[in-house]
């Protein structure tokens, strides 16, 4: 059924710490601009559909405060 085991769970190879860091560093990345596009479609959707600006407004809007957003992340 099960085996017993005394010694530690993980005895393969060593931890790769650069592949790690970079792996962190693209996953902050990702969910730091993920966020600002977010933000972005949501306030280009609210001005589409709750104001005169419409569809052709509200995606401008998405362009400009997505390259907005984008630049000051930076």
């Amino acid at each position: 059924m099960s085996e017993h085991h005394t010694g530690p769970v993980e005895t393969g190879a060593p931890m790769d710490y650069r592949e790690h860091e970079k792996t962190y560093d693209a996953f902050i990345a990702g969910t730091k601009y993920g966020t600002v596009i977010l933000i972005a479609l949501m306030i280009a959707m609210a001005a589409g559909f709750f104001t005169t600006a419409g569809a052709i407004g509200g995606t401008f809007l998405f362009i400009v405060l997505s390259i907005v957003g984008v630049f000051f992340m930076r």
